[in-house]
């Protein structure tokens, strides 16, 4: 029975009463819907209730705080879910998205959010609309039903005069599909907007030239790039779409051990940038860090010099992640100076607060070269700037100056400072992500 006390009618109480329901595979039929006195279904509590699915069914318990981005992670690969569910039957570790995740809590979360989305429909004369017709989607790509998924939007394209079903639909489910790793389902998706009568639009091109590039399928990616480029084609490209192929072609030279592999991913990078200006695009400065931040990482100091300036000329302001990557490069090939003065630069210009990323590797890189007392510095500047160190830049120096027989330059009251603050953060990541005895035995 789902109460209806007015204190009760918020969206949380509304969401965890329907997913406690799922969780207990209760049906839902005549019976619960005749127990409901009123109506509270609206569209918000409708899609939150669908976007809770895959967090309480979807994931294991190993994915409970995991990072959203995909910054630090290995790279993405096509999935092949036919033999992930051979390697499931056969208890076989799967490893990328669909690691230690329980297939029969996924197909139970895929079976209620079905039939809630129709109960809601058939018991309350519930109208669905784009929103929550997105969400349900979204809910069977991450289940990874991709049949339903096809005949869902198959039926709800015949709906609401095409209403229902539009190209923002079906264009956040092709990046939902990428970020699943089912880049070919995705593609799929793409060439399929025309038979659920959407229209794609450049946005649509840019989340598919996305997907394909995270899977390092560039050949496909510049296909469609140089099909945006045909004189009068509809949807021409924008600078993100370079923005896109750029930062990819940088991300994987570096995920690479071939250097002509990497030479060759650095000269498509730059001769895009070269293109796009010469077709009249302004690069911004997500344009300008992804070159660069390539650039240093490539050991290519002089081109990346050479765009630090250009974005000058151009009036387009560097921030921290400019600056860092310069710091980073710096450091890593022992010119510590030359980084010291890159971020001494940034203060006096105004263009970023240095923070942890900026003082880490000036420290690390003072205290392998001996110089403990500078980093000493440094580290007593970070903490008046209201930062906190890392654990292990903290331990690094503390390591430091007790060999050089300094450990008392840093008072207690101040080591008490630290340790409180990294503690702090310590329990604030434990809220989020709980360490299992399994977890700790493991350790």
């Amino acid at each position: 029975m789902i109460p209806t006390k007015p204190l009760q009618r918020s969206y949380n109480a509304i969401v965890h009463q329907v997913i406690s329901i799922m969780l207990q595979n209760r049906p839902f039929d005549a019976q619960l819907a005749s127990s409901t006195t009123s109506n509270p279904w609206t569209t918000d509590s409708v899609s939150d209730i669908l976007r809770s699915v895959p967090r309480f069914f979807f994931q294991s318990p190993r994915s409970i705080g995991r990072q959203k981005g995909f910054r630090h992670r290995a790279p993405l690969k096509q999935r092949n879910l036919k033999q992930e569910k051979f390697k499931i039957s056969r208890n076989v570790l799967v490893l990328g998205p669909a690691a230690y995740s329980d297939p029969k809590r996924v197909t139970l979360g895929l079976n209620k959010a079905m039939e809630f989305y129709f109960w809601v429909e058939s018991y309350f004369g519930f109208a669905h609309n784009e929103k929550t017709c997105k969400e349900m989607a979204f809910v069977l790509a991450k289940g990874n039903n991709l049949k339903c998924l096809w005949h869902f939007l198959k039926e709800m394209s015949r709906k609401g005069n095409g209403g229902i079903l539009t190209t923002s639909t079906v264009t956040c489910l092709i990046k939902v599909l990428g970020e699943e790793g089912l880049v070919n389902e995705a593609l799929a998706c793409f060439y399929r907007m025309k038979q659920f009568h959407c229209k794609p639009d450049v946005f649509a091109y840019n989340m598919i030239i996305h997907a394909l590039c995270r899977v390092g399928n560039f050949n496909k990616a510049r296909y469609l790039l140089e099909q945006m480029e045909l004189p009068g084609f509809r949807c021409p490209p924008d600078v993100y779409t370079y923005t896109i192929l750029i930062s990819s072609y940088c991300k994987f030279s570096m995920q690479t051990g071939c250097r002509k592999a990497i030479r060759r991913r650095i000269y498509e990078a730059n001769h895009l940038f070269r293109l796009m200006l010469f077709k009249g695009f302004v690069p911004d400065v997500v344009t300008y860090n992804c070159l660069i931040d390539g650039c240093c990482k490539t050991y290519r100091i002089e081109r990346a010099l050479e765009l630090f300036e250009d974005m000058n000329k151009r009036n387009c302001v560097p921030n921290q992640i400019t600056y860092n990557s310069f710091i980073r490069y710096y450091c890593a090939v022992n010119e510590i100076n030359k980084g010291i003065a890159m971020m001494r630069m940034m203060q006096q210009r105004n263009h970023g607060v240095a923070t942890n990323s900026s003082y880490t590797p000036i420290i690390h890189a003072l205290c392998e070269v001996g110089r403990v007392l500078e980093a000493k510095d440094f580290l007593l500047e970070l903490i008046g700037g209201g930062s906190i160190p890392r654990e292990y830049t903290y331990k690094l120096i503390c390591d430091s100056l007790g060999s050089v027989g300094a450990a008392n330059l840093i008072d207690d009251e101040l080591h008490k400072r630290i340790r409180d603050g990294i503690e702090s953060r310590c329990r604030q990541v434990m809220k989020v992500k709980r360490v299992s005895i399994n977890d700790k035995r493991g350790l």
